[in-house]
């Protein structure tokens, strides 16, 4: 038994569009490259099949770009709000120091 010949995607690619563009007869590329007519024929039907995906990828990369940007926003948004929320329990604290003294949440916390 032969040992069985793995190619590589862009070499399945390079192979079909040479057939699909009909500069050649596939006998005369199948004989070139030493490949079987049927394989070839499979390889081309594939790519047929299978070259919408090109452009639903791109529309797929461009949707999770737009989402990423989206929560990078909404990460900003919620960060900045977390800092203004900080600042405001720090001043809010500092004031009922002042107000209260020291021991004003032993004072005002609920007893269990």
């Amino acid at each position: 038994m032969g040992k069985r010949t793995t190619y590589s995607g862009a070499y399945k690619a390079k192979i079909a569009i040479e057939v699909l563009r009909g500069e050649k007869q596939p006998g005369e590329i199948a004989t070139r490259e030493e490949l079987n007519p049927t394989m070839l024929a499979r390889w081309c039907r594939e790519f047929e099949d299978h070259a919408a995906r090109v452009f639903d990828e791109n529309r797929r990369e461009q949707e999770m770009k737009r989402k990423e940007q989206e929560l990078e926003q909404d990460r900003n948004e919620l960060l900045k709000t977390i800092g203004q929320l900080t600042v405001e329990r720090d001043w809010l604290k500092k004031k009922s120091v002042e107000m209260f003294g020291s021991d004003y949440e032993k004072r005002f916390s609920p007893k269990p």
